[in-house]
């Protein structure tokens, strides 16, 4: 008998049967049959319903199929930010069989000829205004078709297109590969099919493909389902998607699992453009948000945003990265509900636990497993710690990945010998079975043989007035070996170094006060929202 048995909600089963769908081409169509004339998503005031979905995906797979020769198993690339065509692209490339290689819009023309080259892509979905990047590294990629996807396509808004950059030749826009009245030739599936080849966020190097399968996605969909049944209004939700889709995150939870709900799913363009963001939700009746400390901490200072009505906002998901304990307090002091934080990674398609609190109200913490999930804590030699010591978390259940894309050492290093994947989190159990993340392996830092976690101290300086957010790293120091320096983005002008030293040595021990503060107009973040400690160390 599991610790955490015994929070798990009411009626909730301890394992799910993920036989339930055979593909996700299977779980499209029944969603499909079960909310045909429910807007599926909408994007820019225009709504889309499922069965509209299902019409045009199946245009754009016999489009891939007869034109451009897209097999089972082939890797198609999908780079477009949250808009209608990524959703139609993504299900069109699943109905051909083919393997979606999810890339950020955003990337550098090094991560992508890496990304591309890697996941051996001929094919490109892009959007126009990323095309730049494209046209840099296109000859020394195998990329042969490149559909270009626009910002008002499937909106008809007549939005400001970014133009194709002159240097693409032949390619072919997406508005006409959906309109070639080719016949669409449906594939067999099955859940070892895979599905998509999830780029890590590559903290530590160049980034690895996660292979998560057919079944991986339909398990944690299943999980998903089971754990939070009670949270959820089947044929009745409306979630806003502001993280981007091409993460895992957003892809697995939003995109296909609300999918599989019948929710409607407003989709957020450009979350940056935060006043535009906060308009969107204005009019927006949204029951249920997922997001970044990140992101939540953006919207709670962006003005207008404490002026929404949230008497509609039933459930707040964090994940990505931990939820700091102050922005959660200014979340609920707006909108009256806690953020109830998540676990997972892409290589494991993505949830592992999920803390929905218990009967006695919120706990901290990142929850517990998911039905059919185990969690293990272990120390450097693979042995299990006892409750409430810290380890790194190994987990195992049937959404962890097929293994890294053609690097068997990359997967052999992840995996123990008794089957389960290390996350290179570290993270303690406590004596309830909730689990806690104590801060990544990679980042902790070693002062005087101390263990110092950058998360403890980022969390304790989200409560100080005057600064946005921080960030904390180790540098070498010849006392203590390594000690922390701390990264401050500052809305008061006034604050100094001496007062973020004050402030901390209120909440901190000695060894885990920053040495050295440095202020900083903004710090360097993934495209998910994610701190990268490793671009401060050049500061």
């Amino acid at each position: 008998m599991k610790a955490w048995f015994k929070h798990y909600p009411a009626g909730c089963e301890k394992t799910v049967n993920t036989q339930e769908f055979k593909s996700m081409v299977d779980l499209l169509e029944k969603s499909v049959e079960l909310y045909p004339n429910k807007a599926a998503f909408e994007s820019f005031a225009t709504s889309i319903s499922y069965s509209e979905v299902a019409e045009l995906s199946e245009k754009f797979a016999a489009y891939l199929q007869q034109n451009l020769g897209i097999k089972k198993g082939d890797r198609v690339a999908l780079m477009c930010p949250n808009i209608i065509p990524f959703v139609v692209s993504m299900w069109g490339i699943i109905r051909c069989g083919a393997v979606q290689v999810n890339v950020n819009p955003l990337y550098s023309p090094h991560e992508l000829q890496h990304q591309l080259n890697d996941a051996q892509v001929d094919t490109i979905v892009i959007f126009s205004a990323s095309t730049p990047v494209l046209a840099e590294v296109i000859q020394k990629t195998s990329i042969k078709h490149v559909i270009i996807v626009e910002l008002d396509d499937l909106v008809g808004k007549g939005l400001p297109n970014a133009p194709a950059d002159k240097r693409l030749q032949n390619y072919v826009k997406f508005s006409e590969a959906i309109n070639s009245n080719s016949t669409y030739t449906p594939q067999a599936l099955t859940q070892d099919d895979l599905l998509f080849l999830q780029y890590t966020g590559g903290t530590t190097g160049l980034s690895k493909g996660a292979m998560l399968s057919h079944g991986n996605i339909v398990a944690n969909i299943l999980q998903y389902r089971e754990f939070a049944k009670d949270k959820i209004d089947f044929g009745n939700e409306t979630i806003i998607t502001a993280i981007p889709m091409y993460h895992i995150f957003a892809l697995s939870v939003n995109t296909l699992s609300y999918f599989s709900f019948g929710t409607t799913n407003v989709l957020i363009a450009n979350p940056r453009d935060m006043p535009a963001f906060v308009k969107t939700w204005q009019s927006t009746k949204a029951t249920i948000f997922t997001g970044v400390n990140t992101l939540f901490n953006g919207l709670v200072h962006t003005p207008g945003f404490s002026d929404i009505n949230f008497d509609s906002l039933k459930l707040t998901v964090g994940g990505g990265a931990p939820v700091q304990e102050g922005v959660s307090q200014k979340w609920q002091e707006i909108t009256g509900k806690r953020i109830m934080e998540g676990y997972g990674l892409s290589e494991t398609s993505p949830v592992l636990s999920l803390n929905l609190g218990t009967a006695q109200g919120y706990t901290p913490g990142i929850g517990i497993p998911l039905p059919s999930t185990d969690i293990s804590i272990r120390d450097d030699d693979n042995q299990v710690v006892a409750d409430g010591e810290s380890g790194e978390l190994c987990a195992k259940g049937p959404q962890v990945m097929q293994g890294y894309w053609k690097n068997s050492d990359a997967t052999s290093e992840s995996m123990t010998e008794d089957g389960y994947f290390k996350t290179g989190d570290i993270a303690m159990m406590d004596e309830n079975g909730f689990f806690h993340i104590v801060d990544r392996k990679k980042d902790m830092i070693l002062v005087s043989g101390f263990n110092v976690y950058p998360n403890e101290i980022e969390a304790v300086m989200a409560n100080m007035p005057g600064v946005l957010e921080s960030a904390c790293i180790g540098i070498p120091d010849e006392k203590t070996g390594e000690a922390p320096k701390l990264f401050v983005v500052k809305t008061d002008p006034s604050v100094t170094e001496s007062d973020v030293i004050s402030f901390c040595r209120e909440s901190l021990t000695g060894y885990k006060i920053p040495r050295q503060v440095a202020f900083i107009d903004e710090l360097p973040k993934s495209a998910v929202g994610k701190l990268l400690r490793r671009e401060l160390r050049s500061h």
